[in-house]
């Protein structure tokens, strides 16, 4: 009976030292009471002006609002966590709320994005209006028509689907429409320039490989740091503002670096992590 009770112990033992060691492979990148840990850029205005509180923390949410402007005018927004990576898993839990604002583009109704492999925001122009970047787009349902999220657009980047390199802006994701103000949470897979994938409750609805800087999409950046053909390797995680409001409860990363040279170990790692 001891040597049963000590066997059950052990496993248990193992088991929570399992738990608590992938536990500690995650980092809080909003540590859900400010965003000390973060730098704004919005287009039309410096570095780290938070033009009209546009980026904010109440009651443990990360909230992207407009309640301070007149008139949106393409004033697109990013904020930007403050260290690159190069190979993650990042997490992402969201929801669209009240109105677009005043001024915002039709196509940008209950739209973001989680942009990937940013350049550094001290890079980017006063008026760029969108990093150069890899962007996980963020869709709501509007009520009327098929809206996917977790599609992929490329502002100043390329992609390669299925093989070929796709030039277009977005491409759309196989996942289901998520409408109303429902939380959705969002994964990306991002290893180097090698592959990305789109995850929506544990699916795969997106997969592509070979991100890299080029094509258009993008406006008012500095020549110097869109460099053609450069593949995408590390880059800055930003979330952006679009004009329709959007609350993030967590935004959470699992930093894959360390596994990247063990394929063995990277999908043992990524099986675990994935079930959490």
């Amino acid at each position: 009976m001891k040597h049963k009770i000590f066997s059950i112990l052990a496993v248990l033992f193992l088991f929570i030292s399992l738990q608590a060691n992938a536990q500690k492979g995650w980092i809080n990148l909003f540590n859900g009471k400010d965003l000390k840990d973060w730098k704004v850029k919005i287009s039309k205005h410096d570095l780290n002006d938070n033009y009209a509180n546009t980026f904010r923390v109440e009651n443990g949410l990360m909230k992207v609002s407009y309640d301070g402007y007149q008139n949106f005018d393409q004033q697109y927004g990013h904020i930007f966590y403050k260290k690159p990576f190069s190979a993650y898993l990042l997490k992402v839990t969201y929801r669209f709320v009240g109105e677009q604002a005043k001024g915002g583009e039709g196509w940008a109704l209950r739209n973001s994005g989680t942009m990937l492999h940013c350049q550094a925001p001290e890079t980017m122009l006063k008026d760029q209006d969108f990093p150069i970047s890899i962007e996980g787009q963020i869709l709501g349902g509007d009520g009327e028509h098929e809206r996917h999220t977790s599609n992929v657009c490329t502002p100043g980047t390329n992609i390669f689907f299925d093989g070929k390199l796709f030039t277009q802006h977005c491409l759309d994701s196989k996942s289901k429409t998520y409408a109303g103000d429902q939380w959705v949470t969002a994964e990306f897979l991002v290893l180097g320039d090698s592959v990305i994938k789109h995850i929506i409750e544990g699916e795969v609805v997106l997969e592509y490989t070979k991100p890299q800087i080029g094509g258009g999409n993008v406006s008012n950046y500095d020549p110097k740091i869109k460099v053609d053909g450069k593949p995408l390797k590390s880059g800055y995680i930003s979330l952006q503002s679009e004009s329709h409001p959007i609350e993030f409860k967590s935004v959470k990363l699992f930093d894959l670096e360390a596994y990247m040279k063990d394929k063995t170990k990277l999908d043992k790692v990524l099986l675990k992590i994935l079930k959490e």
